[in-house]
């Protein structure tokens, strides 16, 4: 890594960073096909857009500031202006202390936000056509590259279903109870030795290393995720996956001012400084839901090539700022 431009010649790196190209030109072409609209939000923000303390935190002009940690409240403004389906390619910053083989402290989201006519499953059936759009596409139009990486990195071909198989969140925990997996909660979130678990258990039951849970956990959501009207306890909220770790983190978002508010405030969030978010809502805002998607994980699982630093040009670790 310290001589990134030297091991950048290598035919194995060409090939990775050329399938990294074309997931985002695949991103771009699907969503574009279903009448989204790309868009550039700030990156320079007043306060946190996920909750809690990870972020970088700076002085912009004597005024407090951060880097954004997501495109999220940007999204869902641009919703409420009308925008109908929009996504985003671009920077996200997470100043989390993480010395893991999938985290970086800058990487490249890839984030969309729709509204919903019906139901928040409408989410899923874009997000089902869009990823098998991409793996089509990387494996038909890209089998060069795919062979290159293979030639000094092996791995096996990812496989997915048509349709995307899709489990709820109870249904999940069921499957790591029944496998005898101690310390699972109903109500939180799973460990990522128990998403591993449960992809090798799905894999085995469904021959597939992509599918989607959902139905998660109030407590284990942002403060912007909508409860499920059916049961307090769960969210109309999703995670999508490949080999057993999280590629995307979805869900339908609060549109009710009210409801929002006391959601930030119970997610401990100082309501000042997200004052102006809060306040697009009071105009009006559709029901409408999204998700975001890290680029470097998904080129590091598509490949299976077990760590990130080598699907990101230049790494930002917690160790890492140069070169």
């Amino acid at each position: 890594m310290n001589y990134r431009v030297i091991d950048l010649r290598t035919p194995a790196n060409q090939a990775i960073f050329r399938v990294q190209s074309a997931v985002c030109e695949l991103f771009r072409e699907a969503l574009r096909r279903k009448d989204f609209v790309e868009i550039h939000t700030p990156k320079l923000i007043g306060g946190a857009s996920e909750g809690g303390a990870s972020v970088f935190k700076l002085d912009y002009m004597g005024q407090p500031a951060c880097l954004a940690q997501s495109p999220q409240l940007y999204k869902q403004m641009a919703i409420e202006a009308d925008m109908d389906r929009v996504f985003e390619i671009g920077p996200v910053f997470r100043a989390e202390n993480s010395n893991t083989h999938r985290h970086l402290c800058e990487f490249t989201g890839l984030d969309m936000e729709m509204t919903i006519k019906e139901h928040y499953s409408e989410v899923l059936d874009v997000l089902n056509d869009l990823f098998l759009h991409m793996f089509d596409g990387l494996n038909e139009r890209f089998k060069h590259e795919l062979e290159v990486v293979n030639a000094q990195h092996p791995f096996e071909p990812l496989k997915y279903l048509n349709p995307t198989l899709r489990l709820t969140f109870p249904e999940g925990i069921k499957m790591l109870q029944d496998h005898g997996v101690e310390g699972v909660d109903p109500l939180g979130d799973l460990s990522t030795e128990q998403e591993r678990v449960l992809g090798q258990l799905v894999k085995e039951k469904y021959d597939t290393d992509f599918y989607i849970l959902h139905k998660y956990p109030l407590n284990a959501r942002p403060f912007y995720t909508m409860p499920c009207p059916h049961d307090g306890d769960y969210t109309n909220s999703f995670d999508i996956f490949i080999r057993g770790e999280e590629i995307i983190s979805g869900a339908q978002r609060i549109h009710d001012v009210e409801l929002l508010s006391k959601r930030a405030v119970e997610c401990g969030i100082e309501i000042e400084t997200i004052q102006a978010y809060i306040d697009a809502f009071k105009y009006g805002a559709l029901p409408h839901g999204g998700c975001g998607v890290g680029l470097e994980r998904v080129v590091m699982l598509f490949l299976n090539l077990g760590n990130i630093r080598k699907t990101s040009m230049f790494p930002r670790d917690p160790r890492r700022l140069a070169p």
